[in-house]
Order: structure tokens, then C-alpha cells, then sequence
């Protein structure tokens, strides 16, 4: 796959005091737009519980650079820019265009896989591998080597 993106809508109950987007809302949207992607390439809530594992986040960091409105009109992309061989850790980055040319925010999440019933970070299995291997790959994307 070469890109993904989600379109979104701007609620009222979305803004904050100033009428922009509240900052949290950003991070919503990003936890949006990965769970959308695993779930449109087969990586399902009942798969992930099925299997006995989820995603887990190590950070999430958003840099705002413009401000977004109510009425602006939104999509967010996803896209790996960095991971282990074996997807066992990962860098998703997440861009909100406005307006189809005003890039908004820049999201990058660190994370990797929780084993849900020890409670301890997951090897990934070939479903997995296969299923992940599927997301865009950013124009910075590279591999890393376990550190």
C-alpha cells in the first residue's frame, strides 16, 4: 500500500476556548487513523483478541503548525518511518492536512506489540509481520536493528 489517509470531521465539542482544535483531539485523531488501517488490513479488535495482543505506546509527541478550525476540511495519513525487521517495535507518523494543502500537525507515535495476558511485549507472529508490512512506508522510512 502507498498511502493511507482517513477523512475527518471537526466536531464542535472538538474545539477549545479559543475556537481551534483542543490539543488533545489531535492524538484522538491519530489513535484514530491507526486503528482504521489495522482494521481495513485485516488486523480486527476480534483478531487482536483472538491472539492475545494489541499495540502499546511508548510516546506520542504532536507538533501543531497551524491552526485548524471548525469547517476546515481534514485528512490525516499514516505511514511508518521507522521499525524493526520483524515489526516488533515501530515509528507511525501521522500528518493532518487542512484544506487539501495546509499541512496542520505532524504526529509521531512510538510503539510496539503487548502480549494482553502477560502482560509483556509480544513477538510478533507471520499474520502479524504480514499484516504490518502493509502500511505506507514515510520517504524517511528505514529499518533499525534491535538496540
Amino acid at each position: 500500500m502507498n498511502h493511507f489517509s482517513k477523512q475527518l470531521d471537526i466536531r464542535w465539542s472538538d474545539l477549545d476556548p479559543n475556537f481551534h482544535l483542543r490539543h488533545s483531539v489531535y492524538y484522538d485523531y491519530g489513535a484514530y487513523a491507526r486503528i482504521s488501517f489495522f482494521t481495513e488490513t485485516g488486523l480486527t479488535m476480534q483478531v487482536l483478541a483472538s491472539k492475545n495482543f494489541g499495540p502499546i505506546i511508548f510516546r506520542e509527541e504532536c507538533l501543531f503548525k497551524k491552526e485548524i478550525h471548525f469547517g476546515d476540511k481534514l485528512e490525516i495519513t499514516t505511514a511508518l518511518v521507522k521499525a524493526r525487521p520483524d515489526y516488533s517495535r515501530w515509528t507511525i507518523v501521522h500528518e493532518l492536512w487542512k484544506n487539501g494543502d495546509t499541512l496542520a500537525a505532524f504526529i509521531t507515535v512510538d510503539g510496539a506489540w503487548l502480549d494482553t495476558v502477560k502482560r509483556k511485549l509480544y513477538q510478533p507472529d507471520e499474520f502479524l509481520i504480514k499484516v504490518f508490512g502493509q502500511i505506507p512506508k514515510h520517504q524517511d522510512f528505514v529499518f533499525e536493528d534491535k538496540k
